[in-house]
């Protein structure tokens, strides 16, 4: 009889994960709260990005951060709060954003970040998805002398971590993209990135794991989570119990939630995230960050997207339009030529992405739950690292030698 398996949550780490999981002959069912439409998932930038080695627990965030604080259209906004797994989570995150922290995360976030490309290839080709996939690159431009200095460091630091990155002046910029026109005075390009438009992906991948069997439990909220003896033996939700042999929680922002539940203590923040559709011509063709409004630009099939802001503020879907129209306006600062419509920043989503003290995600098992594999913690690398991530998964509960070092990932790693 095979092994039944449940994974609370259907973003990109869910979905990769049952797609994974399936493979090695476990039968899957998936839950979650949504109409698996919406969130993180869908709304993201659409990098897989090893060039983003450095954490978002960096050298001089936490300062900037608190000059942030009271700036409503600031890039990073940290809500202060009086609420102890918010207090806790900003002293483990201030613990980290040191230079040698950074050191050790690198070629930590590259290791999994290549992975991810790699196997979103190979599921690509091997199920025949049609999916928007390229490989362009991705510009980070800069219009200040301290913002390409610091860029040009981490494009050095990336070159000997084996990745493929170079300086580029506004000539190479005009001829890297020559259909629009762009103020900076220099960039560092990232030739080892890629992008994609999400919702194409998840919507094949949704479908492709209904055909081969794998149960969705939609618009269905876990209410309690059963458990005896470190062993979880049942979920309770909204609409019934279900019960498995092993569970993987990959419910992203709600993950620590779900984790009191078990008497386990995961420090996770929800940072929010906001997008912006166009789909009027640009004629941008290689993604961009504009490096001192922290903007992301995708150039998407059939639209580009505008998306920004790490808004740290607890869980919740409000839509801030001070945010939305930075990131319109970080978007005309850097392209003069373009900017979107009242109509477009009327429909911008957002989604909460599940922020971890050091940059780093939660894959692997507590210490406290035996059949529990814990796959969330992301922050903003939730597309680059999903493939991955759900090989890893799969990996762990089958019992196999795990194709990367998961210990930078254990749940339980101190801070």
């Amino acid at each position: 009889m095979k092994k039944k398996v449940i994974i609370i949550g259907g973003g990109i780490v869910g979905l990769c994960a049952a797609y994974y999981l399936q493979k090695e002959d476990f039968e899957v069912t998936l839950v979650d709260q949504s109409n698996l439409d919406s969130g993180a998932s869908y709304v993201n930038a659409g990098y897989l990005s090893p060039s983003h080695i450095v954490p978002l627990s960096a050298p001089g965030v936490m300062r900037k951060g608190l000059q942030w604080m009271f700036n409503s259209s600031s890039p990073l906004y940290i809500k202060p709060r009086l609420d102890s797994d918010f207090l806790n989570w900003v002293w483990a995150f201030n613990k980290s954003c040191n230079a040698n922290h950074v050191k050790k995360a690198a070629p930590v976030i590259r290791d999994i970040s290549t992975l991810s490309q790699r196997l979103f290839e190979e599921i690509k080709t091997s199920e025949n998805f049609t999916a928007h996939y390229e490989k362009k690159g991705l510009l980070m431009l800069c219009q200040t002398e301290k913002l390409l200095e610091q860029e040009l460091k981490v494009a050095e630091v990336a070159v000997t971590l084996g990745l493929e990155a170079k300086e580029m002046t506004p000539k190479d910029i005009k001829e890297l993209e020559p259909n629009v026109d762009i103020n900076a005075i220099g960039a560092a390009y990232f030739k080892c990135d890629h992008h994609s438009t999400p919702h194409e992906f998840m919507t094949e991948m949704k479908s492709y794991l209904k055909n081969v069997g794998v149960s969705f439990y939609t618009n269905e909220k876990v209410e309690d989570i059963i458990a005896t003896n470190k062993n979880i033996t049942a979920l309770k939700t909204n609409k019934q119990t279900l019960s498995a042999d092993e569970f993987v929680l990959a419910a992203g922002s709600w993950s620590a939630l779900l984790c009191k539940k078990l008497g386990l203590s995961l420090l996770l923040q929800a940072g929010k995230g906001y997008r912006i559709n166009t789909e009027t011509y640009t004629g941008i063709t290689i993604p961009a960050i504009l490096a001192e409004a922290k903007t992301a630009v995708t150039p998407m099939h059939g639209f580009t997207r505008i998306a920004g802001t790490m808004e740290i503020a607890g869980i919740n879907h409000t839509i801030n339009k001070v945010r939305v129209d930075a990131i319109s306006n970080a978007l005309g600062h850097y392209y003069p030529n373009l900017k979107v419509t009242q109509e477009e920043k009327d429909q911008a989503a957002c989604g909460l992405r599940p922020v971890s003290p050091d940059g780093l995600p939660y894959i692997g098992k507590s210490n406290k739950c035996k059949n529990l594999t814990i796959a969330t913690g992301h922050a903003m690398m939730g597309w680059s690292m999903g493939t991955a991530t759900g090989l890893l998964v799969s990996e762990i509960i089958a019992n196999k030698k795990t194709i990367l070092d998961i210990h930078p990932f254990h749940p339980d790693r101190k801070f």
